[in-house]
């Protein structure tokens, strides 16, 4: 399953102007390139969704300046080139921890062996600039996401049946209750979460005057 970049947004908390941000290769290298494909079409991993939550966590309490000093130092001096969504990362407002089984390291100022007492899940919901950002795994009551199901694509719970195709068809003016005469599966109640969800996946698409001067 690939994610696109407006479905990306939605799912970790960046703007599409981030997302372009941090895939952009500088002297320091990119914050993050997507792995499946960095050129048009843009397509993210399941592990990039995490990767990018755990950046949209940090810039709520560090700078990008020091997330990409916290990064160099990560790759660079400690030689860590796992995917970035295999580390645990946090800030705390002065620096960017790595953090481990029994210490958290500073990546910004080099020092090690500090201890960390609360961590937060980067999977669980939180807010960012005001919005809500739903839970990775259960973005809505009745929607999920499962990297083995349907390759992590967001499904309605207990179900193969993505989230766009039920919400295409109230979109299309069928009533919730009669959805099930599509996908017996699905109840009116799981219909309507995923109305909501392919709403709140379409707030990240950009200002049509904006998606026709980047076409131009």
């Amino acid at each position: 399953m690939s994610y696109s970049p407006k479905l990306a947004a939605a799912l970790s908390g960046a703007t599409l102007r981030q997302l372009a941000h941090w895939r952009k290769a500088t002297e320091r290298g990119a914050v993050l390139v997507p792995e499946i494909s960095a050129t048009r079409p843009v397509l993210y991993s399941f592990r990039d969704l995490i990767a990018l939550r755990t950046c949209v966590k940090l810039r709520n309490d560090a700078s990008l300046q020091k997330i990409r000093r916290a990064l160099d130092t990560l790759r660079d001096d400690l030689r860590e080139r796992e995917h970035l969504s295999a580390y645990r990362l946090a800030a705390n407002g002065s620096t960017i921890y790595l953090i481990e089984p029994d210490q958290a390291t500073d990546l910004v100022h080099r020092r090690g062996n500090l201890v960390i007492h609360e961590l937060v899940d980067v999977l669980r919901p939180f807010y960012r600039d005001g919005r809500h950002i739903p839970d990775l795994l259960r973005p809505r009551e009745h929607v999920t996401i499962d990297p083995g199901v349907r390759g992590g694509m967001p499904v309605i719970e207990g179900t193969r049946v993505p989230y766009d195709e039920v919400a295409a068809l109230l979109r299309d003016g069928v009533p919730p209750e009669r959805i099930g005469d599509y996908y017996p599966s699905v109840s009116a109640m799981a219909a309507l979460d995923a109305a909501d969800f392919a709403d709140y996946v379409d707030s990240y698409e950009p200002p049509r005057e904006q998606r026709e001067a980047a076409a131009g």
